[in-house]
């Protein structure tokens, strides 16, 4: 899709960034699509089915991905994040990740669930919704802070960059086993293979197959992801003579285009991506703070309009929307925890369940797996710690119940167990 100006093909992107995130906010919300929800299942009853329907949306992003990048229709090489960097920051993701997963539990939900929740009418997820976009916006300012000279992100956690494996190729499970031209084709084989296994154990259960609404959510989360990576890919503005990607022109604009007072703050966000929501709630902060400005008005600003907009046309043709408030101060405690650490972790791990989970693993990028196992970690561990001091009370102190659970999930041998298992 090549247009002649660059704000038609702003038009465009935006305009169809909306209405895949509203479909993905209405199908989420329809069919109780939840990655914290496909934790606890599998944790507190051994029920796989929201896993499955989780795992299914990274097989249908992933193999959507990986055959439209090879058909040219996706460029996820220059992403935005850059997931197929060749900086692999195992650390960022893997603490990321484990803070996202242990704030998700405490704050009863993920990113996109909490933007599912807040167009239901959920006022405690408004309030996680604020505290991770102040953390996200001041984690990715480039402002330095409390007269340190560097940034929030470099004074928290510039340490993790010293530790980081350079993969010259990139981190994508194509170019580290084939490299150059032939990453390409490496990814398709590779995602297919991977694809259709991860098919294979998502519809292998009979309860799973009966049960519509995992299938439909896992699918169509799925389909908007690479919807979202096919539009920004595609996009493309002409100046006459050759066509430009809009990040590209962005870059050269005083060149390329005729009013300067209407380029965009940054060039980056113009890339090619798709669905994440922790940045995007930072972005959302700096659009509000500068008054509306549309330098500032990126993709992920709309997708987070759209998904709770979404959310709140199905709550209110289900008759589902009801307002919810904190049922004690613990409980508003919980929240504020949860929204500090997704805050964090997301920002860190460059990511969520979504973004990274799903989004990022359909790059085949190694921090979108590492990023997922971490993110399921740190949920499972969270709460299996949370029942046992529930049911053993001040018997259950922190180190026994973590061990416990290191132990149910057979991440230490049985012979350390502390608490008699439930």
């Amino acid at each position: 899709m090549v247009f002649e100006s660059f704000s038609t093909a702003v038009a465009v992107v935006l305009g169809a960034t909306f209405v895949l995130a509203f479909i993905l906010g209405a199908v989420a919300n329809k069919t109780n699509f939840c990655t914290m929800g496909a934790v606890s299942d599998w944790v507190n009853m051994g029920d796989l089915s929201r896993m499955r329907a989780w795992v299914l949306a990274i097989a249908v992003a992933m193999l959507g991905v990986v055959v439209f990048e090879f058909f040219g229709m996706v460029n996820a090489d220059s992403a935005f994040p850059p997931y197929r960097m060749s900086n692999f920051n195992w650390a960022a993701h893997a603490l990321g990740g484990l803070m996202f997963g242990i704030g998700m539990t405490f704050g009863s939900g993920c990113g996109n669930k909490t933007l599912v929740r807040v167009g239901g009418g959920n006022i405690k997820s408004v309030m996680v919704l604020i505290i991770i976009a102040i953390i996200a916006f001041w984690m990715t300012s480039r402002q330095p802070v409390f007269g340190t000279g560097q940034t929030l992100y470099q004074l928290l956690f510039g340490w993790t960059n010293a530790i980081s494996i350079n993969l010259a190729a990139g981190q994508d499970l194509g170019s580290i086993v084939a490299g150059g031209d032939a990453a390409v084709t490496a990814r398709l084989i590779i995602g297919v293979i991977l694809g259709l296994a991860l098919l294979f154990w998502v519809f292998k259960s009979v309860d799973f197959r009966s049960s519509r609404d995992n299938i439909l959510g896992g699918i169509v989360v799925g389909a908007m992801v690479i919807g979202a990576w096919y539009v920004t890919s595609s996009v493309q503005v002409t100046d006459g003579m050759d066509n430009y990607e809009l990040r590209a022109y962005v870059q050269d604009w005083d060149f390329l285009a005729d009013d300067p007072d209407a380029r965009p703050a940054e060039a980056m966000p113009w890339s090619s991506q798709s669905f994440t929501f922790i940045n995007p709630m930072g972005q959302t902060l700096r659009y509000v703070m500068s008054g509306f400005d549309n330098a500032v008005l990126y993709f992920g600003v709309i997708s987070l309009v759209g998904v709770i907009l979404g959310s709140f046309f199905w709550a209110l043709f289900s008759k589902a929307f009801r307002i919810e408030w904190f049922a004690s101060p613990r409980d508003f405690v919980n929240h504020l925890i949860g929204g500090i650490l997704m805050g964090f972790g997301g920002v860190l791990a460059m990511g969520c369940t979504v973004g990274q989970a799903i989004t990022g693993t359909s790059t085949l990028a190694l921090g979108g797996f590492l990023t997922f196992a971490t993110i399921v970690l740190g949920a499972a561990l969270t709460m299996k710690v949370q029942y046992y001091k529930l049911v053993y009370e001040d018997e259950a102190t922190f180190p026994k119940a973590l061990v416990t659970g290191l132990v149910d999930l057979k991440l230490l041998p049985g012979s350390m167990r502390k608490l008699e298992a439930i």
